[in-house]
């Protein structure tokens, strides 16, 4: 059996750390140009240095979340709970599995060719754009699908609490609204890509999840704590 109390805190401090690492990694994304002007966008990603590095940091601050959530899982595991954090779990493997590939994505694939269009002669440039763009719209499937994966996943978690007697009611329901809103904005996101209403819904739900994380981050501190204290 893992030990509830190394696992509370090892959770704990994954999820916070993650939001951390993975808010610091999006401060370095390039965002001059609006993500729906591709040519301007991809001009300014041909000239980021730091493009892949960014990516890989932002990959690490979910995983490190995705390692709070197990832990999660594991806090929740008796009775009825049990099964919806379960699910949960799995949805989270999921989920990470799919931030894994975007990044594949838009962290690597994406930047080798918005550089051989940015390098390309003119006869070839228009060419080179449409393939660059080609990579931007399977991006843009990732994370519209990413989105669904990780809102459906908090709002189980959120089902999971509420059931539960050994979290903090609001903690739930502040899953649930914030899985809801993630979700919402995913929707949008698949439908018309990275435009200003799927930024507008994008930004505010990814920042409720985020908050959520951290407060999950605590919650698993403090049941450590209360695990080290008991006699």
């Amino acid at each position: 059996m893992p030990s509830d109390d190394y696992l509370s805190r090892l959770g704990g401090i994954a999820a916070i750390l993650g939001v951390i690492v993975l808010v610091a990694a999006t401060m370095f994304h390039p965002m001059n140009a609006h993500p729906s002007d591709a040519e301007a966008a991809f001009a300014e990603y041909a000239l980021d240095r730091y493009w892949v590095a960014t990516h890989l940091g932002q990959l690490v601050g979910a995983v490190l979340i995705a390692i709070g959530f197990v832990s999660l899982s594991w806090e929740l595991r008796a009775g009825r709970a049990g099964v919806w954090g379960l699910i949960a779990g799995v949805m989270t493997v999921a989920g990470i599995s799919l931030a894994a590939t975007l990044q594949a994505v838009d962290g690597v694939a994406l930047k080798f060719m918005v550089d051989r269009w940015s390098s390309a002669p003119p006869e070839t440039r228009a060419a080179a754009f449409e393939a660059a763009f080609g990579v931007r719209q399977i991006e843009i499937g990732l994370a519209s699908l990413m989105e669904t994966f990780f809102g459906l996943t908090v709002i189980l978690y959120g089902v999971a609490i509420l059931i539960s007697s050994i979290a903090p009611r609001w903690l739930g329901i502040f899953a649930v609204l914030g899985g809801a809103a993630m979700l919402i904005s995913s929707v949008v996101q698949a439908h018309s890509g990275f435009t200003d209403i799927a930024m507008a819904t994008t930004m505010p739900s990814t920042l409720l999840v985020l908050l959520w994380c951290i407060c999950v981050g605590i919650f698993l501190l403090r049941s450590a704590t209360s695990v080290d204290q008991a006699p």
